[in-house]
């Protein structure tokens, strides 16, 4: 089954979960949900650049497109792309709060989710990122940052969170933030955003799941040197 096209099961009391993640990558926003909610999951590390598992295997039989997060249910169902796996996650554990189930509340959650992860993740950080990228294509990626974080500055000015509370879309814009340093971004310059970013951070689920994460980045680094 493509695990693009495979769907969940009617029922989403899936017995069992598995996050296929790759430390501090996008898929961390999934692992903090998790950690808020208290979900007992199955974490499956990821190597985005060889595309191997570290429990062995290639994880483009996971995921045609080699990209985390997946999520999978039940050991064959599998869900792709970070924006849905998150709102599947507000679905399968609302207990837990962490977002809009219905409404134009969950339209302006999906109006978030899109912003970090197309005018954010995808216009600013992947190619400030990319170390070969081409110095008039970095310039230009600097110019839509400035368009964008000034967006969210006005935004975070008003308010403490993206929507009226903590959500989904929190756990995402602090992981795309963290890159920050590494692609040549300095908050400083935005200070709401700055001051968003270390309050998010500092709630124990987010920073449980960002120093995870660092540990197994910096130990992955280690093996590729």
């Amino acid at each position: 089954m493509n695990p693009i096209t495979a769907l969940p099961p009617a029922d989403p009391a899936a017995k069992s979960l598995t996050l296929y993640f790759s430390p501090l990558a996008c898929s961390l926003a999934s692992r903090i949900v998790c950690y808020e909610a208290g979900v007992d999951i199955a974490y499956a590390e990821v190597d985005t650049k060889t595309k191997k598992m570290a429990a062995g295997g290639d994880f483009f039989t996971i995921n045609p497109m080699g990209q985390v997060p997946v999520l999978e249910l039940d050991g064959s169902v599998r869900l792709s792309e970070n924006t849905a796996v998150l709102q599947y996650l507000i679905d399968r554990f609302p207990e837990a709060d962490l977002g809009p189930r219905d409404g134009f509340a969950r339209s302006r959650l999906q109006q978030w989710l899109g912003f970090i992860g197309t005018e954010l993740h995808k216009a600013v950080f992947v190619p400030l990122l990319d170390p070969t990228l081409d110095p008039a294509i970095r310039g230009h990626a600097n110019d839509k940052a400035s368009l964008r974080l000034d967006v969210l500055e006005r935004h975070l000015s008003a308010q403490d969170h993206l929507l009226d509370r903590y959500s989904v879309a929190d756990a995402y814009c602090v992981t795309v933030l963290n890159w920050a340093p590494y692609a040549g971004i300095d908050l400083t310059r935005w200070p709401a955003v700055k001051a968003y970013h270390a309050r998010i951070a500092a709630r124990p689920a987010v920073a449980r799941a960002i120093g995870e994460e660092f540990a197994l980045w910096k130990a992955e680094q280690r093996r590729a040197a």
